[in-house]
């Protein structure tokens, strides 16, 4: 039984003495490999945001009856480049020129009442002077003329717009531009204000875009910048766009359910690639003045949390939290957790472990900057 004892003591002593060299080694490790350190570095930066754009022309127009009825003919095909004032459909005409008709007699017959009632003031006019007539009946004549008139005027009106409606059988393009569909053909019924096509002229688009309130501020705090206003858009196939945009408008409120204002941005159109309803994504310019910046290779994350690795002047080092504001290609701008003062690991974070002591080799900022690509 102590024989037993005394092989299990030993055995267990074995291991012990067996993990102790395994954790010096390891220890050994890191403080005879050298660790490139370097610091955070201060700089302006410049970057691209995307937001989700929505491209509409700049002349864009519902074609729409005025009248009811029957769709005679149609003068031109979907697709198709229309000028202004080109005659795009017929609409069935008749129950209109008729009604034209009908104004044009009552007009004719308002003016011939007068006729006649004038010769008759002329008479009365004679009797009165005569004194045969009372003056009431003059002023009953006189009073007829004006009545007559203003018959007549109403009656042209009438005329007029009888005339109106009737011009509104004939539907033609209000600009020069593209004809979209045509969703209703020859002999279709239509109703008053039923839509028949839509024209869109895209030599120049516009593209809506929405910005949160923080970003909206960072736009405004740097609009004396030229490049400020200049913005690119990025098609849906991933693709920029040739031409830049500018941007001209801003709302003038921000809307409550979302929390953004919107922009409107004005692109050329010149081989009418852009379509009205198509979307893209806005490209807008910016910079960040004297932003924080750690490259990428020099953090690490555990359960969602950014570190990296300070090294203190005894060259132990210490895990340490930061918060990023943005992450840029190759490199995190930092809100808070560092100041530029302190060293960092650049290298081999995974190599190591909060309070080793390492054989570090400081490199310059420039050669960082070099490498992440901050210097072109």
């Amino acid at each position: 039984m102590l024989r037993h004892a005394y092989r299990f003591l030993l055995l267990f002593l074995v291991l012990v003495l067996v993990s102790l060299q395994a954790c010096k080694q390891e220890r050994t490790v890191s403080e005879t490999e050298t660790y490139q350190i370097t610091r955070p570095f201060v700089k302006t930066v410049s970057f691209e945001n995307e937001y989700v754009a929505e491209i509409v022309s700049v002349q864009y127009v519902e074609v729409r009856s005025r009248v009811k009825g029957y769709i005679e003919k149609v003068h031109v095909d979907e697709g198709q480049l229309v000028q202004e004032g080109q005659l795009l459909f017929t609409i069935s005409s008749r129950v209109y020129q008729q009604e034209l008709h009908k104004a044009e007699a009552a007009v004719k017959n308002a003016i011939a009442d007068l006729k006649s009632v004038e010769v008759e003031l002329g008479n009365v006019r004679s009797l009165v002077e005569k004194n045969i007539v009372s003056k009431a009946e003059l002023k009953m004549l006189e009073a007829k003329v004006d009545a007559l008139k203003a018959k007549i005027e109403e009656e042209q009106a009438n005329r007029e717009q009888a005339s109106i409606r009737l011009s509104f059988s004939k539907i033609t393009a209000p600009y020069r531009g593209i004809l979209n569909r045509i969703a209703h053909k020859m002999g279709s019924l239509i109703e008053e204000g039923m839509m028949l096509t839509s024209i869109s002229d895209n030599k120049e688009v516009f593209a809506y875009f929405h910005l949160s309130e923080s970003d909206y501020l960072n736009y405004i705090a740097a609009k004396d910048n030229p490049e400020s206003k200049r913005v690119s858009l990025m098609l849906a196939n991933h693709t920029r766009y040739a031409h830049e945009g500018k941007i001209e408008i801003i709302e003038s409120e921000f809307d409550r359910s979302t929390g953004n204002i919107a922009f409107r941005a004005r692109f050329p159109n010149p081989d009418r690639i852009l379509k009205h309803g198509a979307n893209g994504k806005i490209i807008v310019k910016e910079q960040l003045e004297n932003a924080v910046l750690v490259p990428q290779k020099s953090t690490f994350e555990i359960q969602d949390q950014l570190y990296v690795f300070v090294v203190k002047p005894d060259k132990t080092v210490e895990q340490r939290t930061i918060v990023a504001k943005m992450r840029l290609p190759h490199y995190f701008v930092i809100e808070s957790g560092i100041s530029p003062n302190e060293n960092i690991v650049y290298e081999g974070v995974q190599n190591i472990k909060s309070g080793e002591k390492i054989v570090a080799e400081e490199i310059s900022a420039d050669s960082v900057q070099a490498a992440v690509g901050l210097n072109e």
